[in-house]
């Protein structure tokens, strides 16, 4: 089991390398008839590329995806859809000198006990532009959701210990930070460039919410959809922790302020507070989605760190000079926090199809 592959009825199957010729996706069990073009993918594509702005890599790459099957004069066939990003920028030379050196928090020794080899050019496998793959996929994913009305909004909320007061979502693609409330973006990028230009690095945290969401979605048991959500974004190298609605402000809440009581709106059964993040016994009630997940520091820094090559023998690892590397990963990971969201969605909503049909 090589663990490339995501969803049930809505499947996709990544492949590819930070430094290989390219990187793709496979889709499976897209319905026919779905409008579709590279031009739409690639608006998402271009939210995800490096080289936006001062606060990411300088890589340039410009992440073009082609539609290589499955679409035929602008609509989905019901076959498989593939999807290719060839790589134009990766210069594999800086690598040489770390071939044999286990990077500190990277993927390089888990690898290397697994496989017993690894690709060491840009973290292979493990690299985070293996995402771009997901963020295409996640645009088909996203305009089949449009279909029914679903809407899906990922937003930076933290950077460091600098927290957002408010909620905007018209102010998310209006800063280099994606951050929702405007009044905090600016004090975000300041503290990424303050670090970038030491050389180190950031975290924080981004909140996704997913809007009309129909009811009913997600099984029983170990197909809930909180799970399956939280495997989708805890399989995002970068992501830590996840936590829905309350999360775990619940530690601190009594039975009588958790609960999210019914009542009747617009002749629609809502809930007067959405503690439970639009989720009930693993099944979506109809409120809002809302959950929060905690994004690392990006690893690769230009501060010297103690580590071991792979015979044990102690190192001190530094990256090369002209390595390029995000600051802070937020920014870039918002577009495949949406991409993910809605490949789950999506999966969930065809397979619900076939449980109910009305």
């Amino acid at each position: 089991m090589a663990g490339n592959s995501f969803g049930t009825l809505f499947k996709i199957t990544t492949w590819g390398e930070s430094h290989g010729k390219g990187i793709g996706a496979t889709i499976d069990g897209c319905p026919s008839g779905l409008a579709i073009s590279e031009e739409e993918i690639q608006q998402e594509l271009n939210r995800r590329k490096p080289g936006q702005s001062k606060l990411t890599t300088e890589r340039k790459e410009t992440d073009r995806v082609h539609i290589m099957s499955g679409v035929f004069d602008g609509k989905t066939t019901g076959t498989a859809i593939s999807l290719v990003i060839f790589t134009e920028d990766a210069d594999s030379s800086k690598y040489e000198s770390m071939k044999d050196i286990y990077r500190p928090s990277h993927a390089d020794f888990t690898y290397d006990q697994k496989y017993g080899f690894r690709d060491y050019r840009g973290s292979g496998r493990a690299s985070g532009r293996e995402t771009a793959a997901r963020v295409a996929a996640g645009a088909i994913a996203k305009k089949l959701l449009a279909g029914i009305g679903a809407q899906i909004y990922a937003y930076v909320i933290q950077i460091g210990d600098i927290q957002t007061r408010r909620v905007d979502f018209e102010a998310i693609e209006q800063n280099s930070v994606r951050c929702a409330d405007p009044d905090c973006a600016p004090e975000m990028e300041s503290l990424i460039l303050k670090l970038k230009a030491v050389g180190d690095s950031v975290g924080g945290k981004a909140e996704v919410t997913a809007l009309n969401v129909p009811t009913g979605l997600g099984d029983p048991v170990f197909d809930k959809l909180d799970a399956d959500l939280a495997k989708a974004m805890l399989s995002i190298g970068a992501v830590k922790a996840i936590e829905f609605g309350a999360g775990f402000d619940v530690c601190h809440m009594q039975g009588s302020q958790y609960n999210d009581q019914f009542i009747r709106q617009n002749d629609h059964l809502v809930t007067k507070t959405n503690h439970a993040g639009g989720i009930l016994g693993g099944i979506s009630n109809g409120m809002p989605i809302v959950f929060r997940v905690a994004v690392k520091p990006t690893p690769s820094i230009m501060i010297a760190q103690q580590t071991v090559d792979r015979n044990g023998q102690p190192r001190l690892f530094q990256l090369p000079a002209g390595s390029r590397h995000d600051p802070c990963i937020l920014p870039r990971i918002i577009p495949v926090l949406e991409a993910m969201t809605a490949l789950v969605l999506a999966d969930k909503w065809l397979i619900q199809k076939t449980v109910k049909s009305s």
